[in-house]
């Protein structure tokens, strides 16, 4: 009886416990961790606000238009087949895959709060349209990271596959369950832009995406800190330490192991790190670096978590698609550079 107490006080105070801790390493390694606010206030600044607040404020803007009925009209007959959700759903979808992440959850958020899709149709659509955009990933992982246009365009086509993928067999998503009513008179009630109330509109949209946008500004920084005090403290090491017989039982070059951890939480200074790495075989660089593109991350995680407590919806099926993206767009980037010639880097 004693020790359940002694447990149940343990899971009661360990998130005040970790917080605790977690400003304690600030101060003790703060040496390490401003210059690494600065790095991650530099890459929001540079790279996030530039490729996602315009999409962001465009996404919003849409939502007053009819453009949404015009996608679930025309796609219906494609996504209800594939993916088991309403033609509306393409436009989470396209605009998921064209901006990257957390576009599509944040739509999805969205269409259940305007009662767009039913709730289950929006949990269906959260495992597979939140994803990497062509920016980040050919722009970004490709070119710059890599070092080729080439690779960008594989590990975007791959990651494409995958969330198709995932998409196809979350159809079955609580496929049982009881559907809440739809909003039919949606278009008719929401606000629709027109020239008198343009600039109220636009003024609600801007807004809007600057809260979603600073709440991604303040998840980087944070993960940005949190990597840095793994790294100073040594725990990133003992961990690397821990797992070092499994990669080798494996035959995986231990060094991918920080990296990976790195990644893990954030996914941009994991990639940058396993682009890096000197390998025999540029394939198991590219094949763990799909796997991340595909995961997202936990910093990624919780941005979705933050926009989808608005709303009744589960993140569980967040969870199993991302880790499932992860899984398949791995496979399918092995796939592609042993049996396409021109995908193959090792030779």
């Amino acid at each position: 009886m004693k020790a359940n107490f002694y447990v149940i006080k343990i899971k009661r105070n360990i998130l005040p416990l970790i917080f605790l801790i977690f400003t304690m390493c600030l101060l003790i390694f703060s040496n390490t961790n401003l210059p690494a606010v600065k790095s991650g206030l530099t890459l929001w600044a540079t790279s996030v606000v530039p490729s996602l607040f315009p999409f962001f404020v465009a996404t919003e803007m849409l939502m007053h238009t009819k453009v949404i009925y015009f996608f679930g009209k025309f796609l219906n007959k494609i996504m209800r087949p594939l993916f088991n959700v309403s033609g509306e759903g393409s436009f989470a979808f396209i605009m998921g895959i064209i901006s990257g992440y957390p576009v599509g959850a944040k739509i999805a958020s969205n269409f259940r709060k305007n009662n767009i899709c039913s709730k289950e149709e929006c949990e269906r659509l959260l495992s597979f349209t939140n994803n990497s955009g062509p920016l980040f990933i050919i722009g970004s992982v490709g070119i710059l990271m890599f070092g080729s246009t080439t690779i960008g365009i594989l590990l975007f086509i791959t990651h494409i596959l995958a969330c198709i993928s995932v998409g196809i067999i979350f159809r079955f998503w609580k496929n049982n369950c009881k559907k809440n009513p739809q909003n039919p008179n949606f278009y008719n009630e929401n606000k629709n832009v027109s020239f008198s109330n343009l600039g109220e509109i636009l003024s609600n949209s801007i807004i809007s995406s600057i809260t979603t946008i600073l709440l991604i500004g303040g998840f980087v920084v944070i993960f940005s800190c949190i990597i840095s005090i793994l790294k100073a403290s040594g725990l990133l090491h003992i961990i690397s330490t821990c797992l070092s017989p499994l990669f080798n039982i494996l035959n995986i070059d231990t060094s991918f192991i920080s990296p990976l951890i790195s990644g893990f939480l954030e996914i941009t200074n994991g990639i940058n790190a396993i682009s890096g790495i000197p390998c025999k075989k540029l394939s198991i660089n590219l094949i763990f670096t799909a796997f991340l593109l595909g995961f997202g991350g936990i910093s990624i995680l919780l941005q979705v978590l933050s926009i989808t407590s608005k709303t009744d919806l589960s993140i569980k099926p967040y969870i199993y698609g991302k880790l499932l993206q992860g899984i398949l767009a791995s496979f399918y980037t092995y796939i592609f550079i042993n049996t396409i010639p021109f995908f193959n880097f090792d030779i």
